[in-house]
């Protein structure tokens, strides 16, 4: 392998005392001084989130306070990661929503495998699941970062339902009762 040597022109004197160098760098620090500041004192200041962020999924309750999953499994086959686990469960007769088809027995997800990619609430034709604006996650285990149904309602809350579709369910099976007819 050959070698080719380059030469070198001799530092000046201004180059052997560095004082360009360091002079260059404080001029860069006093520019960064005057300009406003761009870092946020996390967390008690949080950015500014915009409209179609995809932050945490939640599942959410209709205005009647009605689980609006049914259980269909769409959002757990959708899931890149495979975060989402649903056990389907019945509703048993004499419950106030035995109209509906099924609610999940039990409803995970993990956020530590989350993408928030967003393809659950997409698929779900029921509109159960809704990713929250919320981004930061945190526990102490991992096990603290599975949530159940509980939790994943309690983040969701109560959204509004344009379609009453379970509703006008009920409806249509009370008047047949009533009637005789549907």
């Amino acid at each position: 392998m050959a070698v080719k040597v380059v030469d070198r022109s001799p530092l000046n004197f201004w180059e052997k005392t560095y004082m360009p160098q360091v002079l260059g760098g404080l001029k860069i620090t006093l520019d960064n001084m005057l300009r406003p500041k761009v870092t946020l004192q996390y967390p008690e200041e949080r950015p500014t989130i915009p409209d179609n962020y995809r932050g945490v999924p939640t599942l959410v309750r209709d205005p009647n306070g009605r689980e609006k999953c049914v259980s269909c499994q769409l959002c757990e086959f959708v899931c890149p990661p495979k975060a989402i686990r649903i056990t389907p469960g019945e509703i048993e007769d004499g419950d106030e929503h035995e109209h509906v088809e099924k609610r999940p027995k039990d409803f995970e997800i993990n956020m530590l495998r989350c993408i928030y990619c967003g393809m659950c609430q997409e698929v779900c034709p029921e509109e159960a699941i809704f990713l929250q604006d919320t981004y930061s996650v945190s526990g102490y285990s991992r096990e603290e970062l599975v949530y159940h149904k509980a939790k994943l309602y309690e983040l969701g809350g109560t959204l509004p339902d344009q379609h009453y579709k379970w509703d006008r369910k009920k409806d249509a099976e009370e008047k047949a009762a009533a009637g005789g007819h549907h």
